[in-house]
């Protein structure tokens, strides 16, 4: 009998007050990936709803180290968006990933005490940061998400990412009618697709 070795793994990143619940998105693409015997870590953060930069990112490291010497793709959302990219200012080189995707990224007017996420702030990551922690890097942008970046054409480019939109998805939660998303399956299992919506 052949042991059948995954080529890859992959890392997803919840975000604010996200208990990983069955109807997210999220949960279906850790379930539908390990269906087809890929290797998934969906981590828990400590205190969702009081997030705390510096424990969140203790666990990211913890879990980056996990990813072994395999392709090693990270899909975040939301402030597991700004998480990454506060990571990516001073990730260390073996932690480094082949390819990220940035669902419902952040922008600069979405981080406040109101928010509980001020601290994770990236105003100061630029391309050189996020091309250093990771070979190549998507977003995901709907063109409703009132906490995106303002003009989020002109964000993706001083990050150097390609950016794909979704009409009128929201924040691309279960309420956005985000729980099965074939799209994001498409780019997890080919990142030469664009991510459609659901």
């Amino acid at each position: 009998m052949t042991d059948f070795s995954p080529s890859r793994r992959f890392l997803l990143l919840h975000g604010l007050d996200n208990h990983r619940p069955r109807d997210h998105w999220m949960w279906w693409l850790a379930e539908s990936l390990r269906q087809r015997g890929e290797q998934v870590l969906y981590p828990q953060f400590p205190a969702p709803g009081q997030p705390s930069l510096e424990a969140w990112t203790e666990l990211l490291h913890a879990e980056l180290a996990q990813l072994g010497d395999r392709e090693r793709v990270v899909v975040a959302h939301s402030l597991g968006t700004a998480l990454w990219l506060r990571a990516a200012l001073a990730l260390p080189g073996e932690l480094r990933v082949d390819r990220v995707l940035l669902v419902s990224p952040l922008g600069e007017q979405a981080f406040c005490a109101e928010n509980r996420n001020e601290e994770f702030s990236v105003s100061g990551v630029g391309s050189e940061e996020v091309a250093a922690a990771a070979r190549s890097t998507r977003a995901v942008v709907s063109t409703t998400d009132p906490y995106t970046p303002v003009e989020p054409v002109v964000w993706a480019a001083g990050l150097g990412v390609e950016v794909d939109f979704l009409d009128g998805a929201g924040h691309i939660t279960p309420g956005d009618g985000y729980g099965p998303w074939p799209g994001v399956l498409d780019w997890c299992l080919d990142e030469t697709v664009p991510v459609r919506g659901a």
